[in-house]
C-alpha cells in the first residue's frame, strides 16, 4: 500500500493554508512511520491510549492531535504531549484538560466542537452552548488552555448541498466568535473535512483537513 504516495498527493492538492492531519487511528507504527518517513509530522488518534502508546514509540518532533471524543478521567494520560485537542465539546472537560495542563506546566491548544450534523450521534455544542461557554467567568479564567479554533463534522450522506450548508454555518460561526478574541481564545483553525469531503470543506473555509483511509486505506 502506498502510503507515502498517497500522502504526498493529498498534499499536493492542498493550498498552503490548510494543515494536513493523518488521521492513523487503528494503523500499526509501521505505517505511520512510512507517513512519518515521507514528511508528514501531524497524526490524529481518536482513543487516548492507543496515542499514548504510539508517542511512547515514535519521534517526538510528531505533533499528536486527539481527534475522538475525549471522557474527562482520560485527560491526564495525553495532557503532557498532546498538541492539539479536536473535540471539546462541554465546559467540564475544559476545566480539565486546564487542570491537568497547569500540572504539565504546559498551555494546551483546544479545538471547540460545534454540533452542525443532522445526526444524534455526533457530539458538540450548539451556537447557544458556544456562547454561554466563551462568556462565562469560569472559561475566562483559565490559563493554561487556549482555544485556537473550531471543529466540526458534517452529516454522513451524499448530499453535497447539505454537507456544504454544515460547513457554511461552522464558517460563520467561526467568524462570528473570532471577534470576541481574549487571551485563552484566539481563533484560525477551523478544522473540517474529511477524506470523502474535504475539498468541499476546503471550498468553505476550512484550515485543516482530517484525513485518513485516503492515506493508509481503509480500516
Amino acid at each position: 500500500m502506498p502510503i507515502a504516495e498517497n500522502l504526498l498527493k493529498i498534499k499536493e492538492s492542498l493550498p498552503e493554508q490548510v494543515t494536513l492531519v493523518a488521521v492513523s487511528k487503528t494503523k500499526p507504527v509501521s505505517d505511520l512511520m512510512q507517513a512519518y518517513n515521507a514528511g508528514q509530522r501531524i497524526f490524529g488518534e481518536n482513543k487516548i491510549q492507543e496515542m499514548v502508546d504510539k508517542w511512547e514509540q515514535m519521534p517526538k518532533n510528531i505533533a499528536w492531535h486527539m481527534i475522538g471524543h475525549v471522557q474527562t478521567n482520560k485527560v491526564k494520560y495525553m495532557a503532557p504531549f498532546v498538541s492539539l485537542i479536536h473535540g471539546v465539546d462541554s465546559l467540564k472537560l475544559l476545566v480539565e484538560i486546564n487542570k491537568q495542563a497547569l500540572k504539565n506546566n504546559r498551555i494546551i491548544d483546544c479545538l471547540l466542537q460545534i454540533y452542525i450534523a443532522e445526526e444524534e450521534s455526533k457530539f458538540g455544542l450548539d451556537e447557544q452552548e458556544l456562547q454561554q461557554l466563551l462568556s462565562s467567568p469560569t472559561f475566562t479564567q483559565m490559563k493554561n488552555i487556549k482555544i485556537v479554533g473550531l471543529m466540526g463534522m458534517a452529516t454522513f450522506t451524499n448530499d453535497q448541498n447539505q454537507i456544504k450548508k454544515e460547513f457554511t454555518h461552522l464558517k460563520s460561526m467561526f467568524d462570528n466568535i473570532q471577534k470576541l478574541e481574549t487571551t485563552n481564545c484566539q481563533l484560525s483553525t477551523i478544522s473540517m473535512g474529511m477524506s470523502g469531503d474535504y475539498s468541499l470543506a476546503i471550498e468553505c473555509g476550512s484550515t485543516m483537513v482530517r484525513i485518513g483511509s485516503s492515506i493508509f486505506g481503509g480500516r
